[in-house]
């Protein structure tokens, strides 16, 4: 990538100490956009880090993820004005994860490793990609905020992540249902982008943030008012 954009909703100082270090190892420019702990504000975060952006293209992974290697590679190579490029993730299970911690060493997990689920996702087959890449649509359904990139124009288009959002779920969904509306149009990354999960307990979305989503729907709103636009 060109550039790292950390976007930090209330970390503790040991986690700016650990990414000081890395800024120094790292020949990427890397930032890092640290806000205050005042409960889940993860449309916040990450509508102030897209807004430092300084290129283009915006790939986005949440933190629990460890990348393939080829993961920005495959991101780059589907990049299209108008289009939402929605990838897929593997499934680390409980104990695969424990193990990655107290070993502190990556170990690519295989089609025959236990405590893995959607073992489909661990193959990168780039020309079966291209396959599945001429096919766009505008299914809300298995929207996944971690694994996803479009152009930052498009972001902006629609006034970014809806910062009304104050507990986890739906987020994400609610964001590109508005990038439908708009006119834009998702491409599922299959077999490339690959991406694995560490373990950890999901959550649920209350029933306000299902709210919000279906006046959405209903509504076919473009553009939320409380967004990135105040960050630009």
């Amino acid at each position: 990538p060109n550039e790292i954009i950390i976007a930090d909703d209330g970390s503790r100082e040991s986690t700016r100490k650990l990414i000081e270090e890395y800024k120094d190892i790292l020949s990427i420019p890397t930032i890092h956009s640290w806000q205050e702990d005042y409960g889940f504000r993860l449309s916040k975060s990450r509508n102030r880090a897209i807004a430092l952006a300084s290129y283009e293209y915006i790939i986005v992974v949440d933190g629990d993820m460890v990348l393939h290697k080829d993961f920005v590679k495959d991101h780059k190579r589907f990049a299209q004005e108008g289009i939402y490029v929605q990838g897929s993730r593997v499934l680390l299970q409980e104990e695969f994860s424990k193990n990655l911690f107290e070993q502190k060493k990556f170990i690519q997990p295989t089609f025959f490793s236990k405590e893995v689920k959607n073992k489909i996702n661990l193959f990168r087959l780039p020309l079966i990609s291209i396959i599945f890449s001429y096919f766009k649509n505008q299914n809300i359904n298995r929207v996944r905020g971690c694994n996803f990139s479009l152009f930052k124009k498009d972001i902006i288009k629609v006034n970014g992540f809806n910062e009304e959002f104050k507990n986890w779920g739906k987020e994400d969904s609610e964001f590109v249902q508005r990038l439908f509306n708009s006119g834009i149009y998702r491409k599922n990354l299959k077999f490339s982008g690959i991406q694995y999960h560490l373990y950890h307990k999901e959550g649920f979305a209350d029933n306000c943030n299902i709210d919000i989503l279906n006046n959405t729907i209903k509504k076919k709103i473009k553009r939320c008012s409380n967004g990135i636009k105040k960050y630009l």
